[in-house]
Protein backbone atom coordinates (compact mmCIF):
# COMPACT_ATOMS: atom_id res chain seq x y z
CA UNK A 1 0.00 0.00 0.00
CA UNK A 2 1.33 3.57 -0.84
CA UNK A 3 2.24 5.73 2.02
CA UNK A 4 -0.62 8.30 3.30
CA UNK A 5 0.79 12.00 2.78
CA UNK A 6 -2.81 13.88 3.23
CA UNK A 7 -6.06 12.86 4.41
CA UNK A 8 -8.85 14.17 2.75
CA UNK A 9 -12.14 14.36 4.52
CA UNK A 10 -16.12 14.85 3.79
CA UNK A 11 -17.80 17.27 6.09
CA UNK A 12 -21.21 16.05 6.11
CA UNK A 13 -21.39 12.70 8.58
CA UNK A 14 -18.12 12.77 9.24
CA UNK A 15 -16.27 15.78 10.37
CA UNK A 16 -20.36 16.60 11.43
CA UNK A 17 -22.33 14.80 13.72
CA UNK A 18 -25.95 13.26 12.14
CA UNK A 19 -28.26 16.56 11.80
CA UNK A 20 -29.66 18.81 15.04
CA UNK A 21 -33.43 17.34 15.41
CA UNK A 22 -33.94 20.82 16.85
CA UNK A 23 -32.95 22.84 14.01
CA UNK A 24 -35.07 20.39 11.93
CA UNK A 25 -38.08 20.53 13.96
CA UNK A 26 -37.42 24.87 13.52
CA UNK A 27 -37.58 24.13 9.53
CA UNK A 28 -40.73 22.42 10.16
CA UNK A 29 -42.41 25.31 12.13
CA UNK A 30 -40.80 27.74 9.47
CA UNK A 31 -42.61 25.97 6.46
CA UNK A 32 -45.31 24.73 7.66
CA UNK A 33 -44.83 21.53 5.75
CA UNK A 34 -45.40 17.86 7.81
CA UNK A 35 -42.47 15.55 8.10
CA UNK A 36 -43.30 13.89 4.59
CA UNK A 37 -43.46 17.08 2.79
CA UNK A 38 -40.21 18.25 4.43
CA UNK A 39 -38.14 15.61 4.21
CA UNK A 40 -39.19 15.01 0.10
CA UNK A 41 -38.15 18.56 -1.09
CA UNK A 42 -35.29 18.71 1.20
CA UNK A 43 -33.47 16.16 -0.26
CA UNK A 44 -35.32 15.68 -3.67
CA UNK A 45 -33.13 18.91 -4.86
CA UNK A 46 -30.25 18.47 -2.93
CA UNK A 47 -27.88 16.96 -5.30
CA UNK A 48 -28.79 19.86 -7.81
CA UNK A 49 -28.12 22.57 -4.61
CA UNK A 50 -24.82 21.17 -4.31
CA UNK A 51 -23.97 21.58 -7.54
CA UNK A 52 -24.87 24.88 -7.58
CA UNK A 53 -27.54 23.81 -10.83
CA UNK A 54 -29.81 25.62 -7.94
CA UNK A 55 -28.55 28.83 -5.75
CA UNK A 56 -29.98 28.75 -2.04
CA UNK A 57 -32.55 30.89 -3.10
CA UNK A 58 -33.63 28.87 -5.71
CA UNK A 59 -33.32 25.63 -3.98
CA UNK A 60 -35.63 26.68 -1.42
CA UNK A 61 -38.01 27.83 -3.85
CA UNK A 62 -37.77 24.25 -5.83
CA UNK A 63 -39.02 22.80 -1.60
CA UNK A 64 -41.42 25.01 -1.66
CA UNK A 65 -43.06 24.39 -5.14
CA UNK A 66 -42.94 20.59 -4.66
CA UNK A 67 -45.23 21.05 -1.68
CA UNK A 68 -47.53 23.63 -3.71
CA UNK A 69 -46.37 26.54 -1.94
CA UNK A 70 -44.95 29.84 -2.09
CA UNK A 71 -41.89 30.51 1.14
CA UNK A 72 -41.54 34.24 1.77
CA UNK A 73 -38.08 35.67 1.31
CA UNK A 74 -37.66 35.97 5.13
CA UNK A 75 -38.79 32.12 5.48
CA UNK A 76 -36.14 31.54 2.91
CA UNK A 77 -33.43 33.63 4.95
CA UNK A 78 -34.33 31.70 8.23
CA UNK A 79 -34.70 28.39 6.56
CA UNK A 80 -30.94 29.04 5.23
CA UNK A 81 -30.00 29.85 8.82
CA UNK A 82 -31.53 26.76 10.45
CA UNK A 83 -29.98 24.31 7.40
CA UNK A 84 -26.50 25.76 8.68
CA UNK A 85 -27.46 24.68 12.13
CA UNK A 86 -29.09 21.31 11.00
CA UNK A 87 -25.09 20.04 10.26
CA UNK A 88 -23.01 22.18 13.03
CA UNK A 89 -23.19 19.67 15.31
CA UNK A 90 -19.21 18.23 14.87
CA UNK A 91 -17.99 15.00 15.52
CA UNK A 92 -15.73 15.58 18.06
CA UNK A 93 -13.51 12.53 17.40
CA UNK A 94 -12.85 13.41 13.62
CA UNK A 95 -12.45 16.54 14.14
CA UNK A 96 -9.89 16.38 16.95
CA UNK A 97 -7.86 14.42 14.71
CA UNK A 98 -7.76 16.44 11.69
CA UNK A 99 -6.45 18.73 14.12
CA UNK A 100 -3.57 16.59 15.03
CA UNK A 101 -2.77 15.87 11.88
CA UNK A 102 -2.56 19.37 11.27
CA UNK A 103 0.00 20.00 14.26
CA UNK A 104 2.18 16.96 12.86
CA UNK A 105 2.18 18.66 9.57
CA UNK A 106 -0.01 16.37 7.63
CA UNK A 107 -2.03 17.82 4.89
CA UNK A 108 -5.84 17.92 5.22
CA UNK A 109 -8.35 18.73 3.53
CA UNK A 110 -12.38 18.87 2.55
CA UNK A 111 -14.00 17.54 -0.12
CA UNK A 112 -18.39 18.08 0.70
CA UNK A 113 -21.13 18.31 -1.69
CA UNK A 114 -22.70 21.62 -0.60
CA UNK A 115 -24.50 24.62 -1.81
CA UNK A 116 -23.28 28.24 -1.40
CA UNK A 117 -25.73 29.38 1.25
CA UNK A 118 -24.52 26.48 3.53
CA UNK A 119 -20.99 26.83 2.79
CA UNK A 120 -20.91 30.73 3.46
CA UNK A 121 -22.96 29.47 7.08
CA UNK A 122 -20.16 27.13 8.20
CA UNK A 123 -17.45 29.47 7.36
CA UNK A 124 -18.62 32.38 9.30
CA UNK A 125 -19.79 29.68 12.26
CA UNK A 126 -16.61 27.44 12.22
CA UNK A 127 -13.22 29.26 12.23
CA UNK A 128 -11.19 26.22 12.14
CA UNK A 129 -12.55 25.49 8.87
CA UNK A 130 -9.51 27.33 7.71
CA UNK A 131 -6.64 25.36 8.82
CA UNK A 132 -7.16 22.93 5.93
CA UNK A 133 -4.76 23.02 3.55
CA UNK A 134 -7.78 22.77 0.67
CA UNK A 135 -11.42 22.53 0.39
CA UNK A 136 -13.19 21.66 -2.38
CA UNK A 137 -16.66 22.86 -2.28
CA UNK A 138 -18.93 20.92 -4.60
CA UNK A 139 -21.16 24.23 -5.86
CA UNK A 140 -17.63 26.27 -6.85
CA UNK A 141 -17.03 23.86 -9.55
CA UNK A 142 -20.86 22.92 -10.69
CA UNK A 143 -19.67 19.16 -9.42
CA UNK A 144 -20.25 16.46 -7.17
CA UNK A 145 -19.39 13.33 -5.68
CA UNK A 146 -19.44 10.65 -6.89
CA UNK A 147 -18.53 12.16 -10.52
CA UNK A 148 -14.71 11.43 -10.74
CA UNK A 149 -13.90 15.37 -12.10
CA UNK A 150 -14.33 16.51 -8.27
CA UNK A 151 -11.86 14.23 -6.75
CA UNK A 152 -9.50 14.99 -9.68
CA UNK A 153 -9.48 18.66 -8.53
CA UNK A 154 -9.91 18.29 -4.69
CA UNK A 155 -6.20 16.07 -5.61
CA UNK A 156 -4.70 19.00 -7.48
CA UNK A 157 -6.23 20.87 -4.75
CA UNK A 158 -4.17 19.35 -2.41
CA UNK A 159 -1.55 19.40 -4.20
CA UNK A 160 -0.92 15.43 -3.67
CA UNK A 161 -1.19 12.49 -6.15
CA UNK A 162 -4.20 10.52 -5.57
CA UNK A 163 -2.88 7.12 -4.82
CA UNK A 164 -1.05 9.14 -1.55
CA UNK A 165 -4.70 10.57 -0.19
CA UNK A 166 -6.63 8.76 2.27
CA UNK A 167 -10.75 9.85 1.58
CA UNK A 168 -13.06 9.70 4.30
CA UNK A 169 -16.73 9.32 3.46
CA UNK A 170 -19.87 7.84 4.89
CA UNK A 171 -21.23 7.10 1.62
CA UNK A 172 -20.40 3.91 -0.31
CA UNK A 173 -20.62 5.79 -3.66
CA UNK A 174 -18.28 8.21 -3.10
CA UNK A 175 -15.80 6.14 -1.43
CA UNK A 176 -16.03 3.85 -5.00
CA UNK A 177 -15.64 7.11 -6.95
CA UNK A 178 -12.56 7.71 -4.86
CA UNK A 179 -10.94 4.74 -5.50
CA UNK A 180 -11.43 4.74 -9.25
CA UNK A 181 -9.45 7.87 -9.33
CA UNK A 182 -7.03 6.23 -7.36
CA UNK A 183 -7.25 7.30 -4.09
CA UNK A 184 -7.24 5.09 -0.92
CA UNK A 185 -10.36 5.54 0.79
CA UNK A 186 -12.78 4.19 4.00
CA UNK A 187 -16.50 4.57 4.62
CA UNK A 188 -17.32 6.08 7.84
CA UNK A 189 -20.02 4.78 9.95
CA UNK A 190 -18.81 4.84 13.28
CA UNK A 191 -16.03 5.76 15.25
CA UNK A 192 -15.36 2.43 16.53
CA UNK A 193 -15.40 0.60 13.29
CA UNK A 194 -13.62 3.42 11.52
CA UNK A 195 -10.10 3.02 13.87
CA UNK A 196 -10.67 -0.72 13.58
CA UNK A 197 -10.15 -0.45 9.99
CA UNK A 198 -7.43 2.17 10.05
CA UNK A 199 -5.77 -0.59 12.06
CA UNK A 200 -6.86 -3.60 9.82
CA UNK A 201 -4.84 -1.21 7.28
CA UNK A 202 -1.96 -0.73 8.34
CA UNK A 203 -2.39 3.32 9.11
CA UNK A 204 -2.57 2.94 13.00
CA UNK A 205 0.18 5.59 13.18
CA UNK A 206 -1.48 7.77 11.10
CA UNK A 207 -4.46 8.06 14.28
CA UNK A 208 -1.64 9.15 16.33
CA UNK A 209 0.96 11.21 14.03
CA UNK A 210 4.05 11.99 15.51
CA UNK A 211 4.04 15.62 16.79
CA UNK A 212 0.67 16.08 17.31
CA UNK A 213 0.50 16.60 20.85
CA UNK A 214 -2.21 18.53 22.20
CA UNK A 215 -1.76 23.16 22.54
Amino acid sequence: MTSISSVLFDYGMVLSAPPDPAAWQRMREITGLDEKALHHGYWQFRHAYDRHDLNGLAYWEQVAASAGTVFTREQVTKLMEADVDLWTRLNAPMVDWARRLQRAGIRTGILSNIGDAMTDGLLKKFEWLSDFHHCTWSYRLQLAKPEEAIYRAAAEGMGTAPEQILFIDDKIENIEAAQNTGMQAIQYRDHDSFVREMEQRGLAALLNPVGAASK
